[in-house]
């Protein structure tokens, strides 16, 4: 995966500890590994008779570390477990750093889950305190931040003035700022929003969110990276493939024209989409000459829950089957999975959860006349659930994240994070001391 990533044409390849890795120790040091490996041009691999080496001029590499809610239980300081991010960063920088700047590139990371500048001037501090320990000037780390929960989108300024000489712009982290805005409003009964389908770009709070981010990162001079096309190829199905495409170039061409100054995708062929588009409507590297001094977003209107839609009982099955699907798959040590053609990470499975527990916990109603309760989830679940195991998501898997949604809709409020409550079950596999352990079931 690492090897076809670099060397898939696209300018930068961001190999991921946070929402598309489950963080079993062996995910985690055999990534590192590989990291090490690709950077020092030693990596390659060989199966069915097929072989894989680095190209000429691979992808730039980017490292997202885990956010600074994830905890790293396997290893502990006077017997309190690691912050995750740092076990990610500090592994990566130390064994990789001097290394990267021999060959003209360097440590270049992207943050995520930021809610608070103070967040990023904890993250400045890690930098400043790190190259000076390795003896390497200050500026060498670049950061981009990922703006992907609602505290954050109203601190854009403050989080890149903390970061400064290590800045390189921000990020819409689209489906996760999703998750962050329900669980944020989630005492305010008229922020429930429709089926997730409903929830585009192009809705208030989404289009004003983006809108302020650009004009943000160009008064700046930094970058204003657009969000990730979760589309991925349909081999067998050449009609299905060419309508999934299409969003992509709609979604790109969106980007762009709104003052991008790049973009992601979630798979190495549709690179070609996305780099014709932005070659088109862009020229030079950047955008900062587009201040976008056009727009006036208030805080209203990043409030603006005024989203077209309904909750549908199809879309609760969706979000039943997303949500399970992608949690027994985590726990089962896989944390990225294609599903109904697109590729989903952890915050597929936050959003679902949220509103999942928003629609219960508001007594929506469903397209039927319905009423969603807890006994309705209960029984969606266990109609959904036998239809997923396969793979890493196994009977026992499945049973563990059904209780756990079971359980979730019935809270008061909803937990802050799905990864933190079911991180116990990767570190008890990996012999993690239970005292360093939450029961969550």
């Amino acid at each position: 995966m690492v090897i076809n990533a670099l060397n898939s044409g696209t300018k930068t390849f961001m190999a991921d500890f946070e929402d598309s890795n489950s963080p079993t120790f062996a995910n985690l040091l055999n990534g590192q590994v590989n990291l090490c490996d690709a950077i020092r041009r030693k990596i390659d691999f060989e199966t069915g008779g097929k072989s894989y080496k680095l190209s000429q001029n691979p992808a730039a590499l980017i490292i997202r570390p885990r956010g600074w809610h994830l905890d790293e239980p396997r290893v502990t300081i006077d017997n309190e477990p690691l912050s995750g991010a740092i076990f990610d960063f500090a592994l990566y920088f130390f064994h990789n750093a001097k290394e990267l700047v021999a060959r003209e590139s360097g440590p270049y990371f992207y943050l995520p889950k930021m809610e608070h500048y103070r967040e990023a001037r904890l993250w400045n501090d890690i930098f400043n305190f790190s190259q000076s320990y390795i003896g390497m000037p200050h500026g060498i780390i670049r950061a981009t931040v990922l703006i992907e929960t609602l505290p954050a989108a109203f601190q854009m300024e403050e989080i890149l003035f903390e970061l400064r000489e290590h800045s390189s712009g921000l990020n819409c982290g689209r489906w996760d700022y999703i998750f962050s805005f329900i669980k944020r409003r989630r005492a305010d009964r008229t922020a429930v929003l429709p089926d997730r389908s409903d929830v585009t770009m192009e809705v208030p709070f989404m289009d004003a969110y983006v809108r302020l981010l650009i004009q943000t990162c160009h008064r700046r001079k930094v970058a204003a990276m657009g969000g990730m096309s979760a589309q991925i190829p349909i081999k067998d199905d050449p009609k299905a493939n060419e309508i999934a495409m299409n969003k992509v170039r709609a979604d790109k061409l969106r980007e762009v024209k709104n003052g991008h100054d790049g973009t992601w995708i979630a798979h190495p062929l549709i690179n070609q989409i996305a780099m014709e588009i932005f070659n088109e409507h862009m020229v030079g590297p950047n955008q900062y000459h587009n201040r976008r001094e056009d727009v006036k977003v208030t805080a209203a209107d990043l409030l603006n829950t005024t989203v077209p839609g309904k909750i549908t009982a199809a879309g609760v099955r969706s979000s039943v089957a997303a949500s399970l699907a992608y949690s027994g798959a985590w726990v089962g040590g896989n944390g990225c999975i294609p599903l109904n053609y697109l590729m989903e990470d952890a915050a597929t499975a936050e959003i679902t959860r949220v509103q999942l527990w928003q629609y219960v916990k508001y007594g929506s109603r469903l397209d039927t006349g319905e009423h969603v309760t807890a006994e309705y989830i209960d029984r969606v679940v266990d109609e959904v659930a036998p239809t997923l195991k396969g793979g890493s998501i196994t009977e026992k898997n499945l049973d563990i994240v059904a209780r756990y949604l079971k359980k979730q809709v019935r809270q008061e409020w909803p937990s802050d994070f799905l990864t933190s409550d079911l991180m116990p079950y990767l570190a008890i596999a990996d012999g993690c001391p239970p005292q360093f352990l939450r029961s969550v079931l």
